[in-house]
């Protein structure tokens, strides 16, 4: 534990014992939260897989673990088996999408009488439990998906020998053939597209034996099992190699063979540090749990949070539960989130869960930067540039954007994509600026210059590039992009000022780019010019911040989208503290608007929106909202209250929460911006600003009583806390006490 981390925990620690505040069960000064706060556990197996089944994954390799006695059924996916291909056409139902790979299935009829069962996510260490007891045994069950060893692994045990008997079958979701020999199985095949996939599953047992019936694995008096499960597909992200590497038998039979020659322990310690390495950067204490619903099953504990009556402590665990899965479904060398991160149950999935540019898939990339999970970003990075050359062939040939006297450069995407380079509904015409804002703010929060130069700049500026030759110039001199939309409802017209706030954006992080490159100085000034021109945002009739460049909007309209507030979250061209008047302004929008609906993603941006607004009130109810109305009992988000899984939505939530306890998007660092006061008492750790910057606070009483503050970068930073400013100089690897003030202490 760093030093910043170790000296909050421990003052949260004084600050819980305080008269007045129960300590939550036992913790030692610094210690890691006790494992009831990272768990999520129900008293009976899951029925549905999406909404009750417990995920797990390792950014390629995902599993639904059903938790069922006496057929346990983990559901598989692999994140590269897609249909589709390189389709510049737009046509979204040939554009292809997700699929699910099969399903592991146990049957062992003699544990049909199982009590005292408990199933459990602990999501401190990544790993799925049941326990139950039958016929005077007890019986235990772990299940993990390894990323440094790529395998899924599940551990049967008892506390008696002999227990174990029945069968394992490896199921293919398009049923084909699997073939089963000695205590191994294998699944093969190609979708439409000629992508190969394979999965194999190797059954070690202790006591006992193993034997093969009509394709499956049957055991008999077995005192345990070990479950070792690969898989892959030839899937390159390599548009010149048309998107294929290697047979993926070679690799899936490697993995195998290297996770079933070490020991189950080795297996699972590996998996347990990697996991912590990423997820224990971040502590966060909102309050000390209610022992009454500390008690409760957490699908019997959200339904009372949703009855009404306080639970921080489910809260808080809801925030980590999202950090929690883009640690498993988003790591270096996978692909990124899609719109149901990596689990899927079918081969006809909403929207194909693909890979939605219009808000979708960069919600799902909002708390990787502020959260401590910047390895995390990367996927998406990654996908991105493999997809340039697709995506620039595709704008470059298509009418919206030929011009008679020049050829189009740099490119954009439409709303809808694959792995392939293919492309579905509607051109989202900003949406390669809004792709940009990503690679900035890897940079912004992380300060790699070698990145910023090799990767993200030459991007930045082949994306101005394209809006340079686009924008449209009005009779009065302001420019516009032509023929926008405001996703996902209004007219098609020019100047809708979302393409305006997201152009400005890319046109900001681009100058400020080459600022902290210290170059293209005549470039960036054109840039300036440009971005002046820009037509900005506009206060309408009624005092709201106006969606389209002509004063219509309806103060009834209560569409989910907010569009025309990517300026205020994820942007930041308004602002309370820079641009009052225009905060006002999406205030009013922002009430008219309402709820969307009880849309889960829609609540999780307005979090974030208030959050920005510095309302703790609204952005606190809104982030109970998504908790109370969207979340399913294994805390998945639902698009709609009850139906339809869309992983946005957890993302989103979190990424509320972590602008509601810090924001840095002005060039200051401003401490508890929007605490509700349901948070009165609490502490946090490892949250990231930009600037390269690590922050803990501790606070009391809806006050701070102290913080920390860790530069990775050194330089100044500027600190805000209330109407309380100051100026901190520091140095690298500097780590600086703060009081409730901002004095150093």
């Amino acid at each position: 534990m760093n030093p910043l981390s170790r000296r909050l925990a421990e003052l949260a620690a004084i600050l819980l014992a305080a008269p007045g505040v129960a300590p939550p069960a036992a913790r030692a000064a610094g210690a890691e939260p006790p494992a009831a706060d990272l768990k999520l556990w129900y008293r009976q197996p899951a029925k549905n897989c999406m909404t009750e089944a417990l995920p797990l994954g390792n950014g390629c390799l995902g599993a639904m673990v059903f938790g069922g006695v006496p057929d346990e059924r983990i559901q598989l996916n692999e994140d590269s088996l897609w249909t589709g291909d390189e389709n510049p056409s737009g046509n979204y139902k040939t554009m292809g999408g997700y699929q699910t790979l099969g399903n592991v299935y146990v049957r062992i009829p003699s544990h049909d009488a199982a009590t005292d069962y408990r199933r459990e996510l602990d999501i401190g260490e990544g790993i799925a439990r049941v326990r139950y007891r039958s016929g005077g045994t007890a019986f235990q069950r772990e299940c993990f998906v390894s990323h440094p060893d790529q395998v899924l692994v599940t551990r049967f045990a008892a506390d008696k020998p002999g227990g174990y008997t029945g069968t394992i079958e490896l199921a293919d979701a398009r049923k084909t053939a699997v073939q089963a020999e000695g205590n191994s199985a294998t699944l093969s095949g190609a979708l439409a597209n000629g992508l190969k996939y394979e999965a194999q599953l190797r059954v070690l047992h202790a006591g006992g034996q193993l034997s093969v019936a009509g394709g499956r694995i049957e055991f008999k008096a077995c005192n345990g099992l070990t479950l070792v499960l690969a898989a892959g597909t030839d899937y390159a992200m390599d548009s010149t190699k048309g998107w294929r590497g290697e047979p993926p038998h070679a690799k899936v039979n490697r993995q195998l063979e290297a996770a079933c020659a070490k020991p189950y322990d080795a297996l699972k310690l590996a998996h347990v540090r990697d996991h912590q390495s990423l997820f224990h950067r971040v502590h966060l204490e909102l309050g000390p749990p209610s022992a009454e619903r500390l008690a409760l099953p957490t699908d019997e504990r959200l339904k009372a949070y949703s009855g009404g009556g306080a639970d921080p402590g489910l809260e808080a665990l809801f925030f980590q539960f999202g950090r929690y899965l883009l640690i498993a479904c988003s790591r270096p060398g996978s692909l990124p989130a899609n719109l149901q991160g990596l689990w899927n149950d079918r081969n006809n999935p909403p929207w194909h869960s693909d890979y939605h540019t219009n808000i979708n898939v960069q919600m799902n990339y909002w708390p990787a930067e502020p959260t401590h999970l910047s390895e995390c970003h990367e996927p998406l990075l990654a996908l991105i540039r493999s997809q340039l050359g697709a995506w620039r062939k595709a704008t470059a040939t298509d009418r919206e954007f030929r011009s008679a006297d020049r050829k189009v450069r740099g490119w954009t995407v439409r709303t809808s994509h694959n792995i392939f380079g293919g492309q579905g509904w509607k051109w989202n015409k900003p949406a390669s600026a809004w792709y940009c804002q990503h690679l900035w703010e890897h940079y912004a929060f992380g300060g790699d210059k070698e990145y910023l130069k090799t990767v993200a700049y030459p991007i930045l500026k082949e994306v101005c590039g394209f809006w340079e030759d686009q924008l449209k110039a009005l009779p009065d001199g302001r420019l516009v992009v032509a023929n926008g939309w405001s996703p996902e409802h209004g007219p098609t017209e020019d100047g809708v000022s979302y393409d305006q706030q997201i152009v400005w954006d890319l046109f900001t992080n681009t100058i400020a780019a080459a600022d902290a490159l210290g170059t293209d100085d005549a470039y960036r000034r054109r840039l300036a010019s440009l971005r002046g021109k820009l037509a900005g945002p506009q206060i309408g009739k009624w005092g709201q911040l106006q969606e389209w460049l002509t004063d219509r909007d309806d103060p009834k309209d209560r569409h989910r989208h907010v569009s025309h507030m990517f300026a205020l979250y994820p942007g930041r061209q308004i602002s309370p503290v820079t641009t009052p008047p225009f905060a006002a302004a999406a205030r009013v929008s922002l009430v008219a608007r309402g709820s969307g609906g009880d849309v889960g993603w829609s609540n999780a941006w307005k979090t974030a929106l208030w959050a920005r607004l510095l309302d703790p009130k609204l952005a606190y109810g809104y982030y109970n909202r998504l908790v109370a109305r969207n979340a399913f009992p294994n805390f998945f988000n639902a698009c709609w209250p009850g139906r339809v899984f869309q992983i946005d939505g957890n993302f989103g939530a979190t990424a509320g929460v972590a602008e509601m306890l810090l924001q840095s998007h002005t060039g200051e660092v401003h401490l508890l911006p929007a605490l509700p006061a349901a948070w009165a008492t609490g502490s946090a750790t490892g949250l990231r600003a930009r600037g390269g910057f690590e922050v803990g606070m501790a606070w009391r009483g809806g006050k701070v009583v102290g913080a920390t503050l860790r530069s990775t970068l050194g330089g100044p930073c500027r600190l805000r806390y209330g109407k309380a400013t100051a100026e901190l100089a520091t140095k690298p690897g500097g780590t600086y006490q703060l009081d409730g003030s901002l004095k150093k202490r």
